[in-house]
């Protein structure tokens, strides 16, 4: 139904106004009586057989909402209702920005991929701390952050350490994100040296805490063999939870879609493959030393599967979520049962 019906109509107008738009619609239609329930009942599967312990937290089950979809807090406390057994957040900077000029989201429908060079546009760190403060359900939040645009490569710390120190009472674990290619130099950030010092500032800040809070490194999949090498080492010299595998891409092989000349980031299933083979990298090379999440074109449960496969512990879907709708969440947890 979603795909023959629900899609095909909202997939005639600009992407952007249409997250906004069942936005609203989903805020709306929670707040009547029992459809919160209803909705459980519909999407949540419940089995002892999906539990993970990892990162010194209980997820319900391994399959998340990845970073950017619920950016600013708005309906965490409903897509639990979706079934997911974790949502993240973000990405969140210190003051509010609006991001890139619009239009900057694009659907490359015969891909099933969008292209978005959104630039990090959130409400700030201030209003999200003050949403996340009203957490009404038990999920699981994770706090993906990153830098305002303006502050320049060599003050980027101060913008990751103020996001950390004011979500740290209302998130249960936390991303840095210095992946994004829609913030100019930010990728510069995971070259070995800044990215050490980055994460060590984070880390000794984060053991100073009376009880720490994971920390995971999101990367991009477009690192090279030796890039990642560095990525294991970095991991293991700060001492860091983990790292989510992968971010958006900036490669373009293989699409047919018109709008695969548009600047940004692509998601969905042009990506799958070669965020799979960042995982099994990572698994392998590192000798699953730390925790890693895999996210990037999981379109159905054999997607999920094969990440889980390569050596990711949990899953996120962002893309998949957009093209194959809420049902998408329950059947990967089925099939993982």
């Amino acid at each position: 139904m979603y795909k023959l019906l629900v899609r095909s109509i909202l997939f005639q107008f600009d992407p952007e106004k249409v997250h906004h738009f069942t936005f609203s619609l989903i805020k709306g239609i929670m707040r009547i009586p029992l459809i919160p329930q209803f909705t459980r009942l519909i999407f949540r599967v419940e089995n002892p057989k999906l539990h993970r312990e990892l990162l010194g937290l209980k997820f319900e089950n391994p399959v998340g909402l990845a970073a950017g979809f619920d950016k600013n807090a708005l309906l965490f406390d409903e897509f639990a209702n979706y079934g997911f057994g974790f949502i993240e957040v973000g990405t969140v900077t210190p003051k509010p920005q609006p991001g890139n000029p619009k239009k900057r989201i694009f659907r490359l429908k015969a891909d099933e991929a969008l292209i978005n060079r959104m630039g990090f546009n959130n409400d700030g760190v201030d209003v999200v701390v003050e949403r996340l403060k009203k957490r009404k359900t038990n999920i699981i939040i994770g706090g993906n952050i990153g830098k305002n645009k303006v502050t320049p490569n060599e003050r980027a710390v101060d913008d990751y350490m103020i996001c950390f120190e004011k979500l740290f009472e209302v998130v249960d674990y936390f991303v840095v994100n210095v992946s994004s290619p829609n913030t100019p130099n930010l990728r510069a950030l995971q070259d070995k040296g800044p990215l050490t010092d980055l994460l060590q500032a984070l880390q000794n800040e984060n053991n100073k805490k009376k009880k720490p809070k994971p920390i995971l490194l999101k990367i991009a999949p477009d690192l090279t063999d030796s890039q990642l090498l560095d990525i294991i080492d970095i991991v293991n010299t700060t001492k860091i939870a983990g790292v989510i595998a992968t971010n958006t891409t900036i490669a373009r092989d293989g699409l047919i879609s018109e709008q695969k000349t548009e600047t940004g980031g692509l998601s969905g299933k042009p990506v799958k493959n070669r965020s799979t083979e960042v995982i099994r990298f990572l698994a392998q090379k590192s000798g699953k030393s730390f925790a890693i999440i895999g996210v990037g074109g999981i379109h159905s449960a054999d997607d999920a599967r094969e990440k889980l496969e390569a050596g990711a512990d949990l899953v996120q879907l962002y893309t998949g979520f957009i093209y194959e709708g809420p049902a998408l969440v329950k059947r990967i947890n089925k099939s993982l049962i």
